[in-house]
């Protein structure tokens, strides 16, 4: 369930997440003022899998119980071990849960969303905090050189069929 949730949200935004913030008619998840790590509050909205699973831990709980419990009940306060399980029998062992904010960042960079909706999403209050987290590697650089030369090729299509028009036309 981490995992869904994990990609911009933080840890501690995470294990100290009450039912009552939880609004599943609405598909929304919210942080209240002070509950966030720049004090802020935020409003998240679910993915279909968030909600589906959310609706599952929120079952049979009272407005101010924990959200992410264990069998027994208590809320969950710790999870490295789990996490530790989980990155080793995926095959990426050593892999830090704070890294998901990181990947979150650049995916949502790479599918286009703004960097102001990503920093809303995030948590991320100033454009240099989010830049720490916007990680720029070989396949971005790649994209991007790759866009320059389809945009200049473009361009040099755009002069040549202007410089045909006018030879044809006979004018300018």
């Amino acid at each position: 369930m981490f995992v869904f949730l994990r990609c911009s949200n933080r840890k501690r935004e995470l294990l100290n997440l009450r039912v009552r913030q939880v609004d599943l008619r609405a598909g929304t998840i919210r942080l209240d003022l002070g509950a966030t790590k720049n004090g802020d509050g935020r409003e998240m909205t679910m993915t279909d899998t968030v909600h589906v699973l959310l609706a599952q831990c929120v079952q049979d709980k009272k407005s101010d119980d924990s959200v992410f419990t264990r069998a027994d009940g208590k809320p969950v306060r710790d999870f490295r071990k789990a996490w530790r399980n989980l990155c080793s029998r995926a095959g990426v062992s050593g892999l830090l849960v704070h890294v998901m904010r990181r990947t979150a960042a650049r995916n949502f960079r790479r599918a286009g969303v703004a960097e102001g909706v990503i920093m809303r999403v995030g948590g991320w209050k100033t454009p240099s905090v989010f830049e720490r987290y916007n990680i720029v590697d070989q396949r971005d650089i790649r994209e991007a050189l790759h866009k320059l030369e389809q945009a200049q090729n473009q361009a040099k299509s755009g002069w040549a069929q202007l410089r045909a028009r006018r030879a044809r036309f006979g004018c300018c």
